[in-house]
């Protein structure tokens, strides 16, 4: 398994007004934008992701990380086992995704577009 890519995901109260302070202030661009979630990106591709409430999840997660093969980090946390939070499942706007909860806290979306 490769990761692909790695984003904090910050709970906002309002998208639209999060991605006018962050693009102004940091000068990403919006690379996604379903309205309940955006992410955006610098030229580099580093993102940052701002989030309402999950479409699809009961809990939001602190961290996004994109692999090239879910299925196996699926069976890998289940072998550490690690609370799964959120089943693996391929969702609506082209994602096959799981949540895990770390011994912090912490919630990480574990995801690749299908």
């Amino acid at each position: 398994m490769r990761i692909e890519r790695i984003a904090p995901v910050l709970t906002v109260d309002d998208v639209a007004a999060a991605v006018r302070e962050h693009t102004a202030v940091l000068g990403m661009r919006v690379v996604m934008d379903l309205g309940w979630v955006a992410f955006l990106a610098d030229e580099g591709g580093r993102q940052i992701g701002l989030m309402t409430v999950d479409a699809s999840a009961p809990v939001n997660p602190d961290l996004s990380v994109f692999v090239d093969d879910v299925e196996a980090a699926h069976h890998a946390a289940v072998t550490a086992g690690v609370e799964i939070v959120h089943p693996l499942s391929t969702e609506d706007w082209g994602v096959r995704r799981f949540f895990y909860r770390d011994s912090s806290g912490r919630v990480v979306n574990v995801g690749t577009h299908v």
